[in-house]
C-alpha cells in the first residue's frame, strides 16, 4: 500500500515466556532478592538459558545471603514453565551458578559515588499516547500483556508461555492514523491443531483474535488491516526448548520499539550504579516531563558518563523541531532541577528498592507504577523557563 504523505512504522514485543525475557526476569529477580537485604549491593547478574539448563553469572558484591537456586526456580515457575509439555520445567532444569565479586578496580570509583561505567544513555517521550510513548510499541506491549493474561486466567487454556507480537502503524503527516498489520505468534498445545497436524485451526485463530487482538486494537483496525496469527502454522515447541535466551538481548523491546535512539546498554540484572540502567530511567523522566509541560511534541534526552565520575560529561535535549524553545536552552535547566549523579538518581527515583523484576517484561517505560514515569517537574520546568 502506498503512503505518499506518510510512512509505516513497526514495533514488536515479547511475552515473559520468551527465552530472552525469562533471562531478564531471572536476573532482575536475583537483584530484587539481594536489595531486600542489602540496598548498597553491587549487582551485575547475567542469565543464559537453554533446553533444560540455566546458567547465572556476573559480578555481585553484597552482604545478602540468598538461595539463588530457589529464586531461579520460583521465577521460572511464576512465568509458567511448570510442566514438561512446554519443553522446560522449573522442577527438572539444571542450574549452574558462576557468580563472582565486582572488580576492585571498578569498585574504587563506584564506592565514591561515581558511575559504574562510561556510556551514553537515551530517553524519549512523545504525545502519541496518554503514556507519552510511541503508539506501535505501546500497542505491541498491550497485546503481549493480554496474551499472558488470557493464558494465566485460563481464558484460552491451550496457550503456552512463549509468544511475540508486532504492530505496524500507518502515519500520515507524522500522525498515527490506523493499524496496517498485526502479527501474533503464540506457543500452544497440540489441542488446537487441525487434522493435518501442521496448522492451528481457524476456530482457534478466531478465538485468539476475539480474546487477545480485538479487545486491544478494535478501534484502530479496519477491513484493510492484515492480521497474522501464528503465520508459520503451529508453535508447539517454544521457550528455552526452541531457542537459547540471554539477559539484555531485547533492548529495543525494553525501550521505545526503535522509534528513538538507543545508547546500547541493557538494563536487567544491574543495580543503580550501572548508569546504562539508572541514567536511562532518568533520561526518560526528563523527556517525559518536558513533553508533558507542553514544550515539545516529542523529546530526546541524552546523558553521557565517564567511569568513576559522578556528574554526566554531557547533557543533550532535542525537541526535534516540535517546540518553540530550542533544545540547548533546556540543558542548564536539566542540570539544575534533576539530580544526575548515580546516587542522586537512585535517591530521587528510589532505585534502592526491590522493584526491578516487574520491569523485566512488557517494557521499562510507559507504565505509571514506576517512579521515572512521574510528572512532578512540570511546574518547575515552567518556572525556570519563565525566568
Amino acid at each position: 500500500m502506498s503512503n505518499q504523505n506518510g510512512y509505516f512504522f513497526t514495533s514488536e514485543s515479547v511475552t515473559e515466556g520468551h527465552p530472552d525475557k525469562v533471562c531478564d526476569i531471572v536476573s532482575d529477580t536475583i537483584l530484587d532478592a539481594i536489595l531486600e537485604q542489602d540496598t548498597k549491593a553491587r549487582v551485575a547478574c547475567e542469565t543464559f538459558i537453554s533446553k533444560g539448563l540455566v546458567i547465572v553469572g556476573g559480578e555481585i558484591t553484597t552482604t545478602a545471603k540468598i538461595n539463588t537456586r530457589r529464586i531461579i526456580k520460583n521465577a521460572i515457575k511464576k512465568i509458567g514453565y511448570d510442566r514438561p509439555s512446554f519443553g522446560f520445567d522449573y522442577n527438572t532444569c539444571a542450574i549452574i551458578d558462576t557468580i563472582n565479586t565486582q572488580s576492585p578496580d571498578i569498585a574504587m570509583g563506584v564506592d565514591d559515588g561515581g558511575a559504574g561505567d562510561q556510556g551514553l544513555m537515551m530517553g524519549f517521550a512523545c504525545k502519541e499516547t496518554p503514556e507519552l510513548m510511541p503508539l506501535p510499541i505501546t500497542l505491541a506491549h498491550k497485546l503481549s500483556m493480554r496474551l499472558a493474561r488470557v493464558r494465566k486466567e485460563d481464558i484460552l487454556p491451550y496457550l503456552g508461555p512463549d509468544g511475540k507480537t508486532q504492530v505496524t502503524v500507518e502515519y500520515v503527516d507524522w500522525e498515527p492514523k490506523r493499524i496496517s498489520a498485526v502479527v501474533l505468534s503464540t506457543q500452544h498445545t497440540e489441542a488446537i491443531l487441525d487434522k493435518t497436524g501442521s496448522h492451528i485451526t481457524e476456530k482457534s485463530k478466531n478465538e485468539i483474535f476475539d480474546a487477545v487482538i480485538n479487545p486491544i486494537l478494535e478501534k484502530l483496525i479496519d477491513k484493510d488491516t492484515k492480521i497474522y496469527i501464528n503465520p508459520t502454522g503451529k508453535f508447539i515447541i517454544g521457550g528455552p526448548a526452541a531457542d537459547t535466551g540471554l539477559t539484555g538481548r531485547k533492548i529495543i523491546v525494553d525501550t521505545y520499539g526503535a522509534m528513538a535512539a538507543h545508547g546500547g546498554g541493557a538494563f536487567s540484572g544491574k543495580d543503580y550504579t550501572k548508569v546504562d540502567r539508572s541514567a536511562c530511567y532518568m533520561a526518560r523522566h526528563i523527556a517525559k516531563n518536558i513533553v508533558a509541560a507542553g514544550f515539545a511534541q516529542k523529546c530526546t534526552v541524552q546523558l553521557a558518563y565517564a567511569i568513576g565520575v559522578k556528574d554526566p560529561v554531557s547533557v543533550m535535549v532535542d525537541t526535534h523541531s516540535t517546540g518553540q524553545i530550542p533544545g540547548f536552552k533546556f540543558e542548564p535547566i536539566v542540570r539544575k532541577i534533576f539530580p544526575l549523579t548515580p546516587k542522586g538518581i537512585a535517591n530521587y527515583l528510589q532505585l534502592y528498592k526491590p522493584i526491578f523484576a516487574k520491569t523485566a517484561s512488557y517494557g521499562h517505560f510507559g507504565r505509571k507504577e514506576f517512579t521515572w514515569e512521574n510528572l512532578n517537574k512540570v511546574e518547575e520546568l515552567h518556572k525556570c523557563l519563565r525566568q
